[in-house]
């Protein structure tokens, strides 16, 4: 279908679809936040850094999986790859609901990871390339919306579905809408033709990329257990590194890689993923310490949490949307970038200093609330923004995909930091101190701050070349050709 057969309506529909996607992968990153406490008491045997694999299993592998992802929506097509992972996110999230045990849900996780990861970088492209030319800057900010909501509003939803559901429900809901999602991408995106056979990327390489983040995160969640000095956590941070080295280098030459390096060249492409990085760290254990927090110190049910967390989730919606349509007017992705992490910061030092040991909603956790929403809208739509519009067209799927898995990469991170953080520091009764989470807060603002440096010094966009000043006008003297001449370039001004 081309673009001027298109009408409005279909634009709109084919937009909410692949938003959808987009909210849907995004939505499972924190969605099971608030069912922790609800899983602990039906696997009553498992420790905290085991729970904490049903929020970092799902991180690890659609961090791992993104960039090849990028890459497939590339060569299978946005359409073909979109619909693929929808299908195996949907069923890996029925398999989540009916895990009778720890193992296999942190497995089926990990498999909801892989559909995520899929859906993704395939749902960008759409909106980029079957929409609009001029609506891109729009297109970003819409699917940096979705992307913003559904992380902050996934603790609310899990709250309301766990207090009333219990777990289990928190995955039963992705069902209907994944079936309505794969239902509205077969009816509503055109068909791409099939691509040339041998350019699937590197498989070898696939696994090798999900098997180093895997083993970085299994020796940061593992180390406080473990020993930091033990052998297993230094072989698993050791061969992290080292398989990822080999990714990177074997990406370089294989013809079809898992990674695209050829974008790291481009400086904003490459600040645009430090600062996803570590903002990332900071974002997903931010999520996930103030749901711990309201429910172990405040004593708020897993309802009266996710509600907490609603403000949040809409000022999130409200600024990456804003965004879209406004940052262009002062300084583009650098803007709503360093404005985002300003914000996240300045809320980050309230929580340092503001963290009481009884409830302080609306003198505290609202303010508090609209402010870091308002910095992770902005900042998500900057680094998304950044990353496509650094890379061209024909690569906004794997731009996408890498960006996204700089972010993911550094939630699993964090998320796997503040695990070992909160065991280091528990009670021997299990109980958190408020001084425990007060270092979490710190620690994500130090995080957040190194990311806002990052951005200052290093995202920056080349203006567009000045348009050519006007030609003087001809002297009278100079001959009977001129103006002639004159005449000619106030005919043809396109030609300058």
């Amino acid at each position: 279908m081309t673009e001027p057969a298109r009408t409005a309506r279909g634009y709109r529909a084919v937009t909410v679809t692949a938003a959808g996607g987009t909210f849907l992968s995004m939505l499972d990153s924190t969605v099971t936040n608030l069912a922790i406490p609800d899983l602990h008491r039906d696997f009553f045997s498992a420790s905290v850094v085991g729970l904490s694999w049903v929020v970092s299993g799902y991180a690890v592998f659609f961090a791992a999986l993104l960039a090849p992802a990028g890459r497939l929506a590339d060569v299978l097509g946005r359409r073909r790859l979109f619909v693929l992972g929808i299908g195996l996110f949907t069923l890996a999230s029925l398999l989540c609901a009916l895990a009778p045990s720890l193992p296999i849900l942190v497995i089926a996780r990990m498999i909801q990871g892989a559909g995520a990861a899929a859906m993704i970088p395939a749902s960008l492209a759409i909106l980029l390339l079957d929409g609009p030319a001029d609506k891109r800057a729009s297109s970003i900010g819409l699917w940096s919306a979705a992307s913003a909501l559904a992380a902050a509003v996934g603790p609310s939803i899990g709250g309301v579905l766990v207090d009333l559901f219990g777990w289990r429900s928190v995955f039963l809901i992705n069902l209907p809408f994944g079936a309505l999602l794969i239902f509205s991408a077969l009816r509503l995106l055109e068909r791409q033709p099939r691509p040339e056979r041998g350019k699937i990327p590197d498989p070898i390489g696939t696994v090798l990329l999900a098997a180093g983040i895997g083993a970085l995160t299994l020796g940061v969640t593992e180390g406080g257990s473990w020993g930091w000095g033990d052998v297993k956590t230094i072989a698993a941070l050791a061969l992290g590194l080292l398989v990822l080295v080999g990714v990177v280098v074997r990406s370089r030459s294989h013809p079809v890689p898992a990674l695209d390096t050829t974008l790291w060249g481009n400086r904003t492409f490459m600040a645009a993923n430090v600062v996803s990085l570590f903002y990332g760290m900071a974002q997903y254990p931010w999520l996930l310490v103030g749901v711990l927090y309201i429910t172990d110190t405040w004593r708020y049910s897993e309802l009266q949490a996710g509600l907490a967390m609603s403000p949040g989730a809409i000022a999130a919606s409200i600024a990456a949307l804003a965004m879209g349509k406004i940052a262009a007017k002062f300084g583009g992705p650098r803007f709503a970038t360093l404005f985002g992490l300003v914000a996240f910061l300045a809320c980050g030092v309230w929580f340092m200093f503001g963290t009481t040991e009884y409830p302080a909603f609306v003198s505290l956790w609202l303010p508090g609330g609209f402010l870091v929403g308002i910095g992770m809208g902005a900042a998500t739509y900057g680094t998304s923004a950044a990353a496509a519009m650094s890379a061209p067209p024909l690569k906004f799927a794997s731009a996408s995909g890498l960006n996204t898995t700089a972010r993911q990469f550094g939630g699993a991170l964090g998320v796997a930091i503040l695990a070992v953080m909160l065991q280091l520091q528990a009670a021997p009764d299990g109980r958190i101190s408020l001084a425990a989470y007060t270092s979490v807060y710190t620690v994500c603002t130090g995080l957040v701050l190194a990311a806002l440096v990052v951005a200052f010094v290093w995202l920056r966009f080349t203006p567009p070349p000045a348009p050519p000043a006007p030609a003087a006008p001809a002297a009278p003297a100079a001959s009977v050709a001129a103006p002639a001449a004159a005449r000619t370039e106030e005919r043809e001004p396109a030609a300058d």
